[in-house]
């Protein structure tokens, strides 16, 4: 019989710990529980500066959407994932703009990727 151990991926040895909640793998989890990643707020900030640039070109119906749907992007998965319906309101419009609105659609693009 050996002696030898032979670990593969995470090893974790609690003695007499408290409040011992796991491995942090580099999420950051802020007071309010929402994990946040340095990626999906880059994201969500490009989209919503995106927006912005966008929102002359709208009729002014298109705009008020637009408007409506700026203070929904957070930089919180759950909640974006929840709000599919907002996400894709502002992806018809900026379909419908045509060429001015293609960076618009890229922006969703990867934020969608983000989401998974």
């Amino acid at each position: 019989m050996s002696d030898t151990s032979n670990y593969y991926g995470d090893v974790v040895n609690v003695n007499g710990g408290e409040k011992v909640v796991g491995i942090n793998h580099g999420t950051v989890l802020h007071n309010d529980g929402t994990a946040q990643d340095a990626e999906l707020q880059a994201a969500v900030t490009d989209l919503t500066r995106l927006l912005e640039e966008l929102r002359p070109e709208l009729t002014p119906d298109q705009a008020r959407t637009v408007a409506d749907a700026l203070p929904e992007l957070t930089p919180d998965r759950a909640a974006l994932r929840e709000r599919g319906m907002i996400l894709a309101s502002v992806s018809q419009i900026a379909a419908t703009v045509g060429e001015v609105g293609r960076p618009v659609m890229e922006a969703l693009g990867r934020l969608l990727a983000l989401l998974g």
